[in-house]
């Protein structure tokens, strides 16, 4: 990227630190350990400025006689806390209020990338960069809820007839929409700086895939289940929380150059602490319908409704234990809930895979050497800091259940069936008879009836 070296220190990208993502001596680390041939690559990238403290005042003042490990340990437990109470409250305010959050995280997620991008871009007084970046955000996440809406509320879809000619011209006037983009791009080249403004293009559309992508797939578990979407975003937070604390009181190993303040104690440490978590707060919520059901559209209240009879995947069952456990715990058989045995998956990928999202994210920080995205969150950094993992792991549990829970869907094949004309359905009704009555279920159907 020879024009970002060049110009690189006409930029200065504003952004602030947080212990958790990097601290002072960790850039000192990747400053002094850095080859020769990496010294020489980054040399035109801009310093960090000296970053502001952005800790409430309050905080500070009674955290004032700390040690400043010890003040950043308090101030990211207590906002931590904060965080986690939070949550805990638009779970109870229900899943409109969930997606609701999930389109925030995102907007801001989004932004905060595309920010450190025009800190760069803006130096060269070229145009349309932020303008375009919101407007592909709009075009793809049209595309994506539109595809949401009529696959979730298909009834309500063929009843209003705009939402149905929306839905039926949907990909193309989504295509229509993007292709507006991409001519604005392309007018908007300026002469000499082609290759800056395609960096910025693609900048743009990886962060798209990295941030709407997924953050649609938590919508899409979401729909599966709240306990789809709850026990996968607290076993990340549990893991950060638990390796932090691990890492914190007995680390020594360095686990990872991009990293160094990760160590080997806190990684082991968060993996068991979270499998335990996870099977426990599985077991817990297994028991609560509101939990467990699908969140489906109801059609005549028009209102979203989580009321169902739980599969067998949330009903209790007697298991077999293997003969090393017997001898250890001395039980023949332990009574779980199925989805208690998918949570230890669930908790692993956390624990194990999860934290790649985080070293992803510090190897983009230190290219840019930069600690956080933003200071949105004191201690912690910026939406993006917190929610690095959770999006790795969404699409983990989107590609699971697709893999391995979902079957076919009784309920939406007979809305799409309804919504036929007649000749179409009486055509698939005279198949399906015909099949049934080649299989011989048919005959038999009609003796039971008579």
């Amino acid at each position: 990227m020879t024009e970002l070296r060049h110009r690189g220190a006409e930029a200065p990208i504003q952004t602030q630190p947080s212990e958790d993502k990097g601290s002072d001596s960790e850039l000192r680390l990747e400053k002094d350990g850095a080859s020769d041939g990496e010294s020489k690559g980054d040399s035109g990238l801009p310093e960090v400025p000296a970053p502001a403290d952005d800790t409430p005042e309050v905080l500070n003042k009674a955290l004032s006689g700390l040690s400043s490990r010890w003040r950043n340990w308090w101030v990211r437990g207590i906002l931590t806390l904060a965080m986690i109470s939070f949550f805990f409250l638009i779970i109870y305010l229900g899943p409109i209020v969930l997606m609701m959050i999930v389109l925030f995280v995102q907007i801001k997620c989004f932004q905060e990338i595309i920010t450190i991008g025009y800190s760069v871009y803006h130096s060269y007084h070229l145009p349309w960069f932020r303008t375009l970046s919101w407007y592909f955000l709009l075009c793809v996440n049209y595309f994506f809820y539109g595809e949401t809406v009529t696959d979730c509320f298909f009834t309500l879809v063929q009843r209003e007839e705009p939402l149905r000619i929306l839905s039926k011209y949907h990909r193309f006037i989504s295509f229509a929409l993007y292709l507006t983009g991409f001519c604005m791009f392309v007018l908007s080249l300026v002469k000499k700086h082609y290759r800056l403004q395609f960096y910025m293009f693609g900048w743009t559309h990886v962060t798209l895939l990295i941030v709407v992508t997924q953050s649609h797939f938590i919508i899409h578990n979401l729909f599966e289940g709240m306990i789809w979407f709850i026990v996968p975003i607290s076993c990340v937070i549990c893991n950060d929380i638990m390796a932090y604390m691990f890492g914190f009181f007995f680390g020594r190993t360095p686990l990872i150059k991009l990293s160094p303040k990760k160590t080997w104690e806190g990684f082991i440490g968060g993996l068991f602490s979270t499998i335990v978590f996870g099977i426990m707060l599985s077991y817990v919520m297994s028991g609560w319908r509101y939990f467990v059901c699908p969140v489906e559209f109801n059609n005549d209240s028009n209102r979203f409704q989580v009321d169902c009879e739980p599969s067998e995947l949330f009903q209790l069952q007697d298991y077999t234990l293997p003969s090393f456990l017997e001898s250890f715990t001395g039980w023949t058989t332990v009574r779980l809930y199925p989805f208690q045995i998918h949570s230890i998956a669930l908790s692993s990928f956390a624990s194990i895979m999860g934290p790649f999202g985080g070293f992803f994210a510090s190897g983009f920080k230190r290219a840019f050497k930069i600690k956080d995205f933003a200071n949105t969150i004191p201690g912690h950094g910026g939406i993006m800091d917190r929610f690095d993992c959770q999006y790795l792991m969404a699409t983990f549990v989107n590609v699971y259940i697709a893999s391995f829970i979902r079957g076919p869907n009784p309920s939406k094949v007979i809305q799409q069936l309804l919504a036929l004309r007649m000749d179409q359905q009486l055509h698939i009704f005279n198949s399906l008879k015909a099949h049934l009555t080649e299989k011989g279920f048919l005959p038999a159907l009609e003796d039971v009836m008579a």
